[in-house]
């Protein structure tokens, strides 16, 4: 009887990680405000990608995580991104699909939505002022998704991640 090896799941973890520290990581004050969603990037490849092992409770983790380590009110990360990755599971197979751009455009509008449920429970929960900087970090995570994407894919592939 032979005992199943898990296939790369430590690669994803490992991205995950570094996208973790890539998103905690200090920036300079003039390009802080345009820091991509890099932990949303790197979870929505892999909800598409792999929608039955990395879905709605990783991103649940990950957002619980990310919370902890921004020291931000505890799970409104946690919710934002479970919501965002539950319409990437919901339609996995759809946007597997999708060309580069049509993709992009979809990642565009989930980042966006995560955003502004991110401000809306900060604004439930405390008091947050809008500002159109908040939408910065949209155009810096479109910008660099194509290459997550391929950079990802070349790492699912080259490690076999199943």
């Amino acid at each position: 009887m032979s005992m199943h090896v898990p296939h790369g799941r430590w690669v994803v973890w490992l991205s995950f990680l570094v996208a973790m520290l890539l998103q905690i990581m200090p920036l300079p004050s003039l390009v802080e405000d345009w820091r991509p969603d890099w932990l949303l990037l790197v979870m929505f490849y892999w909800a598409m990608a792999l929608p039955h092992r990395y879905n709605i409770l990783s991103a649940w983790l990950l957002g619980v995580l990310l919370d902890i380590m921004l020291g931000a009110h505890l799970g409104i990360r946690a919710l934002s991104m479970s919501l965002v990755i539950y319409v990437v599971v919901l339609h996995f197979q759809r946007l597997r699909n999708f060309s580069m751009w049509q993709q992009t455009l979809m990642m565009a509008g989930l980042v966006c939505l995560h955003h502004l449920l991110v401000f809306w429970l900060q604004f439930v929960v405390n008091v947050a002022s809008f500002d159109t900087s908040l939408f910065l970090p949209v155009v810096s995570s479109v910008l660099l998704w194509p290459w997550v994407f391929l950079i990802l894919r070349r790492v699912r592939r080259v490690y076999k991640v199943r």
